[in-house]
């Protein structure tokens, strides 16, 4: 099934029998039987008919509301699951607090050794001398983790080692007129943050209705902890997933899929162009939604779907939050690997 983005200003969602279409003064851009359809995203200035919107309802397909800069402020989604026992475990869970700093630090280090990889997979074709330093720095960390007791300490250790990352990620930009000096967000001020914040944000985004169908409550986090508003345990699973959002992004610019005319900055920031943003959602689609046998055609590894390991990944944790088991880390690398050079 598919992801259906949806950025056309103007554009109007519909239902006509059991198929969605999506029109723009009165001209048909797009029709489409409903089950062929996952999620629908929808950017900006987009009216969704009633008819539809209950269409969509019923049959358990999520909308997100998005802003043309990629910020995500709500969600149309079916009745919650019933699943009331695993939130109860959920919240015994992070009760337990034991359970809490194990989990929070296998999160955590599955993130560094995703990141140890990423670097790895660029140093191998251009050196790897200039990245000697930081891989050491981050691989210290990934040890220095394994004696931490608090959330706040293990929260440390990630900053120290994401802040020793992007000194990677910045060497690994081969495009000199593109500036990256430090991550940044909220506002994204240069194109390389934001592409960043938006890929983050749709990954984020597709996590959260992962968690919410399987009947989680997505504030209560165990890295991230809780926090008015925030979606925390969405944002812990995402930490799995930034490098292939990290790669995803390097093989973008590197690869002059996107350059710095895809921009435009304002006082709010700086964001993708309309007609840059439907070229964006093309490649973004093709890397949730690819095997690893899509990817490479010399593999011969028959690898899931970044979308599909999401689901496996928010099941593992469902079976460790209600059976008390660990959150296994012993994942398929090659399923997060995303290639810099096809």
């Amino acid at each position: 099934m598919a992801t259906i983005y949806v950025s056309e200003q103007g554009a109007v969602i519909s239902k006509t029998s059991r198929r969605l279409v999506i029109s723009k003064d009165s001209v048909v851009i797009l029709e489409l039987p409903v089950f062929k359809v996952e999620r629908i995203f929808i950017f900006g200035n987009i009216q969704l008919t009633t008819q539809a919107m209950n269409f969509l309802l019923e049959n358990n397909i999520d909308v997100s509301f998005f802003t043309m800069g990629g910020k995500c402020h709500g969600r149309l989604t079916a009745m919650e699951s019933k699943n009331i026992f695993l939130r109860l475990a959920q919240y015994e869970r992070y009760l337990d607090k034991e359970f809490q700093i194990n989990l929070a630090k296998t999160i955590v280090t599955i993130k560094l050794e995703n990141e140890i990889e990423l670097i790895y997979s660029f140093a191998k074709n251009y050196g790897i001398s200039k990245f000697k330093e930081t891989l050491t720095a981050i691989q210290k960390c990934k040890e220095l983790l394994k004696s931490k007791t608090a959330i706040n300490a293990i929260m440390g250790i990630e900053g120290i080692a994401a802040s020793y990352f992007f000194k990677a990620f910045k060497m690994m930009l081969r495009d000199e007129n593109l500036v990256f000096n430090v991550r940044q967000k909220n506002p994204s001020v240069d194109p390389i943050n934001s592409l960043l914040s938006f890929g983050y944000t749709l990954v984020t985004n597709e996590i959260l209705s992962v968690l919410i169908g399987q009947g989680f409550d997505p504030y209560i986090g165990f890295l991230h902890g809780i926090n008015y508003g925030r979606p925390s345990l969405a944002l812990d699973i995402v930490e799995e997933f930034r490098s292939a959002i990290d790669g995803f992004t390097l093989k973008l610019l590197n690869k002059a899929i996107l350059t710095e005319d895809d921009f435009i900055s304002t006082p709010d920031g700086t964001f993708l162009k309309p007609n840059s943003m439907k070229k964006y959602f093309i490649h973004y689609d093709k890397l949730m939604s690819a095997s690893n046998s899509d990817v490479d055609a010399n593999s011969d590894s028959n690898l899931k779907s970044k979308r599909l390991y999401i689901k496996d990944r928010v099941n593992m944790l469902r079976k460790s939050v209600i059976y008390k088991t660990e959150y296994d880390r012993e994942y398929i690398k090659e399923e997060m690997k995303i290639s810099l050079n096809n």
